[in-house]
């Protein structure tokens, strides 16, 4: 982080930490991995302890969108913000800390649960916030560093490759007669996703997001797969077949110690 970043960064952590019912923040994405580019957004996030109130995010006077509680689907991604400060994006995400630390204790014991997300092709695991536990970089407060749950690296696969099966065999029976590529191709790249959180999981490392998951678990094949697709039963067919010989690869390469 340059010094510019850093007196970037500091006044804004010490505004989100002053907020009522903040315990922590952290800063996310991309500038927390060290994979960021100078365009990167800032993403950080406030984790919060009983009534946080996002009307005194609002009331900082940054410019930009302040959503409600809920009001992006009511999950563990629970809502957040998107704002301007001195010239940068920055996405402000709201962590209840009860739900966290639930699915922390889930995660441990090899449980989780699927939830949709707008711009996630496969949608997200329940445990995606323990993976911002684990990777993201605490700005303020103190909160767990969670290793991989051997639990969980036995759970999750599993779940991931029924799903990516299923989502294939659907669009075989549902798109491919009719030579509907369109669909085809949407079946291919969540299919695509869901055998990349598999594989991950397979493999104990953490996602936060569908970024770099396919590069991060091998998948990139899969865009040569769909830059051949043609609207014909049979292009269709070689494409999910090409594509579950392709996952069944990624799997092979991942061993649960």
């Amino acid at each position: 982080m340059t010094d510019d970043d850093k007196l970037f960064l500091d006044p804004v952590a010490d505004r989100l930490a002053a907020l009522p019912a903040v315990r922590a923040v952290t800063l996310g994405g991309s500038r927390a991995q060290g994979t960021h580019t100078a365009g990167s957004d800032w993403d950080l996030a406030v984790y919060y302890r009983g009534g946080f109130d996002p009307g005194e995010l609002r009331a900082a006077g940054w410019e930009g969108e302040v959503s409600g509680i809920g009001d992006w689907g009511g999950g563990v991604f629970n809502g957040g913000a998107w704002l301007t400060i001195d010239g940068r994006q920055v996405d402000v995400h709201y962590r209840d800390l009860d739900v966290v630390e639930h699915e922390l204790a889930e995660a441990r014991q090899g449980r989780f649960h699927w939830e949709p997300l707008m711009f996630h092709l496969a949608g997200i695991p329940s445990y995606l916030v323990v993976a911002e536990l684990a990777v993201n970089q605490v700005l303020r407060g103190a909160l767990p560093r969670p290793e991989y749950p051997q639990a969980l690296r036995a759970a999750a696969p599993p779940v991931w490759r029924e799903r990516a099966a299923l989502t294939l065999h659907y669009a075989k029976g549902a798109y491919v007669r009719r030579g509907q590529a369109a669909e085809v191709a949407g079946a291919l790249a969540i299919a695509a996703m869901q055998t990349g959180h598999a594989v991950l999981a397979a493999r104990g490392e953490w996602v936060t997001n569908e970024k770099r998951l396919l590069q991060q678990a091998g998948l990139r094949g899969v865009d040569a797969i769909l830059a051949g697709l043609r609207p014909e039963p049979e292009a269709l067919t070689r494409a999910i077949n090409e594509a579950e010989g392709l996952f069944e690869r990624a799997h092979a390469t991942t061993s649960v110690r």
